[in-house]
């Protein structure tokens, strides 16, 4: 099971990381909202923990942002705002659940269990597909109209993101962490390079592209 954990305070972060990994959780960490939100749309994850109040971005923010997408992931909300109030606002945001700090390790892990237990599906969607574009992560194959797309790692990385937000702009940032794992744009043009090779890769006609470049903001591949 994977879980992004979202949480400014590195010394915190670094003890439930350290827990959920001795109990055997993959475990990724942001330390600010602007990331959290890059890496939780990015995806996939069986849970999310996101504490409330983040550098960049707050909590609610990534939470409201995830849930707009059609996401079911589960998220507990961490937060030191302890009121019924408080609580009420982080649910209705889209958390599954609110721990207030200080919090026992124990209950952190036995709610995230009970969540993840309750968001179980039977059977994991393997394939994604956009138009006529068919992606099966398992046997990591491509294609298009029936035709079979001879994709690099990094294109079918890229792609794969891309399909996971059909119609929506991706920007260069949530590709650099996505695809690269860098948390800073290196001002470079390795995204518009695989970018141009995967477009001549899913051909189509010039006047409809499947993949458009959105000029100050990103990429988007349409339905």
């Amino acid at each position: 099971m994977r879980v992004l954990v979202i949480e400014d305070d590195a010394e915190a972060a670094q003890f439930v990381a350290k827990g959920l990994r001795e109990s055997g959780w993959t475990v990724d960490l942001a330390g600010d909202g602007a990331r959290g939100l890059a890496l939780a749309l990015s995806g996939p994850f069986d849970a999310l923990i996101v504490d409330r109040m983040l550098p960049e971005m707050d909590g609610l923010t990534i939470v409201e942002t995830v849930r707009r997408t059609g996401s079911a992931t589960p998220v507990l909300i961490l937060s030191a705002m302890d009121s019924v109030d408080n609580r009420v606002e982080g649910l209705r945001a889209g958390g599954d659940d609110y721990l207030t700090k200080p919090f026992a390790f124990s209950e952190l892990l036995a709610r995230l269990e009970a969540l993840t237990r309750r968001g179980q599906q039977p059977l994991a969607d393997t394939t994604l597909r956009v138009a006529d574009l068919e992606m099966d992560l398992l046997a990591r194959r491509v294609r298009r109209g029936g035709e079979t797309l001879d994709l690099k790692p990094r294109e079918f990385k890229i792609l794969e993101v891309l399909m996971r937000h059909p119609g929506q702009v991706v920007t260069r940032t949530m590709l650099l962490e996505s695809v690269w794992d860098y948390q800073f744009d290196p001002q470079t043009n390795v995204i518009d390079v695989h970018m141009s090779r995967l477009r001549k890769k899913l051909g189509g006609s010039p006047d409809r592209p499947l993949l458009e470049t959105v000029r100050g903001a990103g990429y988007r591949l349409g339905e």
